[in-house]
């Protein structure tokens, strides 16, 4: 079947024919990307990120085995979780409009080395991601030919019995994913208007399963008779959020794609939010009337919406259904294969990965390098793996990714800014933001003191009653308040899953260390937002800082505390390799240890320029790496 498929440079070739972007005079634009895709070309990315292979898979599989009909309920739930994590996503997406997505928000926030290993993480993410629904796709659509494709490839071909390894090469999956890549290797515009088709098919079938399955809805599917609407109750449908909280990670494409965006500062935030709304509505009513048509236990988990409308009489409507879930895993394909080289061309372009994948082509503007070599290894990945030992791997890096990036929301807020007055004769020069330490992010040093409250301050109303907090040089109060945070976030995460079950502590125990570590959590959140914050009024900004970040920080820890020790251990292994790489290559090759370090006699601040994290980010990265940009775009 491999003979059977073009090769990717002819694909290539035709794609460049049919993109009409003229080629760039400018030589610096080489190394930059073009800024084209609006607003619904970006909601539609996430709404194909998040609603694929997990709507007709994962709905059936979580009904039948872990909360039955109440996975409505489940769905619901996890949007919520997924909303706070989507809302730090926003507003990093909005204030730092480059490519990078969780890489780029921990870089400008805690350091090069904490964001080298988010961005080695979320390489991992999308390519298991991507090989993992390359496989689906492929035994989907071998299953509407009655595996006719499986059949021949064990017969001529051969097969094995191997751990990790799969039973027979996937030929169909491999090939697949070569062709998404070559197409998106002819530019961000082609891409979004494959997109655009997939996912506009795609939503059309969902909103004829919406309707017809309402006709076909018996309410007698949710009686006592069949179990009950929540058969396994409270504790399923909690088990069904931990499940369903991995459909909805697709939207951080919107955040990687943000450089590319015509008006990001507006975009971003309003695609996350589109994106995530269609997504929840498209799950929650698609599992609604999949346990109205047929009863939750006689579910097929593999194919159950298909299925279900098989057993009703409406064949017809399954083939509809099938080819809908081809285009749904379509998008999440071209979704993460449009993600995963902007992740490697953002690390590149700061040095801290091999150089060639930085080279943009200069008439299709996208990284070309990066697009086609990890298109291979990605299709090596599903060619030859057993995925289904190695998808826990996507749901650790996600959350791993979410928590530092909702953790990056708190440091950004309490970030002292510099003075307004602009540098004189004297001035050392346009202020650079060095990553030295975690508390550095947090403190201002060689200014004068000023009446008005900086960002990381007590807040003035509040000094009366905490001036013992007042005593403190600004910004350590905050250091220590989040650092006790986050460590009373991980042992509530652990008394929660590992109280009754690993530890064996006693019930009076369990509560009292519970409360305990509870009171710890709030009461640093309580003296967080005593200090003073950044408020941008022209940018879209988290409400609730720290509130919100630091829920969205609790959830994901205790989720990360729930995959097992093996998925751990898998983890670390590949974290040692992304260190071998860091200290072998990257720490050499840095942007920012290459930069000049600042005179003995400078005044030095630890900031980010007028608290505006564009300028920062200009100076970390190249100049040549700085898209040419419409002011009217940014403002």
């Amino acid at each position: 079947m491999a003979r059977g498929l073009p090769s990717m440079a002819s694909l290539a070739r035709l794609c460049q024919k049919l993109n009409r972007l003229k080629p760039l005079e400018d030589s610096t634009m080489e190394t930059s990307l073009r800024r084209c895709l609006s607003t619904l070309d970006l909601t539609l990315l996430g709404v194909g990120g998040m609603v694929g292979s997990g709507l007709y898979v994962l709905t059936g599989a979580v009904a039948k085995d872990v909360a039955g009909p109440a996975v409505l309920l489940s769905f619901g739930v996890a949007a919520v979780a997924s909303l706070l994590a989507a809302l730090c996503y926003a507003e990093f997406g909005a204030r730092v409009p480059r490519t990078g997505s969780a890489y780029l928000f921990t870089y400008v926030s805690m350091g090069e080395l904490w964001a080298f290993l988010i961005g080695w993480n979320v390489l991992l993410e999308y390519i298991i991601g991507g090989a993992a629904v390359a496989r689906a796709w492929s035994g989907y659509l071998d299953s509407m030919f009655s595996h006719s494709v499986r059949n021949f490839t064990e017969t001529h071909v051969g097969s094995w019995q191997v751990p990790l390894l799969g039973h027979y090469p996937d030929f169909l999956a491999a090939g697949i994913i070569l062709l998404a890549s070559a197409f998106v290797s002819c530019g961000a515009r082609v891409s979004s208007w494959l997109n655009h088709t997939f996912s506009a098919i795609s939503l059309l079938v969902i909103l004829f399963i919406v309707i017809l399955g309402f006709i076909l809805a018996q309410p007698h599917n949710w009686s006592a008779e069949e179990g009950g609407f929540a058969p396994f109750g409270f504790s399923g449908v909690m088990a069904g959020t931990a499940s369903c909280f991995y459909a909805f990670v697709g939207f951080d494409v919107i955040a990687a794609s943000s450089e590319e965006a015509q008006n990001p500062r507006r975009s971003v935030p309003l695609a996350i939010a589109i994106s995530l709304a269609i997504a929840a509505g498209a799950y929650i009513l698609v599992s609604t009337v999949l346990t109205l048509m047929v009863p939750w236990h006689s579910l097929d988990p593999d194919s159950a919406l298909a299925d279900a409308f098989y057993r009703r009489g409406y064949r017809w409507a399954g083939f509809i259904v099938a080819a809908g879930s081809i285009c749904a895993m379509n998008t999440v394909l071209l979704s993460l294969l449009f993600s995963l080289p902007r992740i490697v061309y953002a690390m590149a372009a700061d040095g801290l990965f091999f150089q060639v994948f930085a080279r943009v082509h200069p008439r299709t503007q996208v990284p070309v390098a990066g697009t086609l070599a990890f298109g291979l290894l990605t299709a090596f990945l599903a060619l030859l793996l057993d995925l289904e030992s190695l998808v826990q791997f996507l749901s650790l890096g996600t959350l791993l990714a979410y928590t530092f990036v909702a953790t990056s929301i708190i440091v950004l807020r309490f970030q002292k800014s510099s003075p307004p007055s602009s540098p004189g004769p004297a001035s050392p020069g346009p202020l650079t933001k060095q990553h030295s330490s975690f508390s550095d992010h947090l403190q201002l040093v060689g200014t004068t003191h000023t009446s008005l409250p900086e960002p990381g301050e007590l807040q003035p109303a509040l000094r009366p009653y905490l001036g013992f907090l007042d005593g403190y040089s600004p910004g350590a109060v905050v250091t220590w308040a989040l650092g006790v945070m986050l460590a009373s976030a991980i042992t509530i995460g652990c008394v929660l899953v590992f109280g009754n079950s690993t530890l064996h502590l006693p019930h009076w125990g369990y509560i009292l260390l519970l409360l305990l570590t509870s009171v710890v959590f709030l009461l640093s959140l309580l003296v967080l937002g005593a200090h003073q914050q950044q408020y941008r009024e022209d940018l879209f900004q988290i409400p609730m800082v720290p509130l919100i970040p630091a829920l969205s920080i609790l959830l994901n820890i205790c989720l990360m505390l729930k995959l097992s020790y093996l998925t751990w251990v898998r983890f670390s292994i590949w974290l040692l390799m992304g260190l071998a790489v860091y200290f072998g290559y990257g720490i050499r090759h840095s942007k920012e240890n290459q930069r000049e370090l600042p005179g003995p006699n400078s005044t030095h601040y630890v900031v980010f320029p007028r608290g505006s994290l564009e300028e920062t980010v200009q100076a970390v990265q190249p100049p040549s790496q700085a898209p040419a940009q419409d002011p009217g775009h940014m403002e």
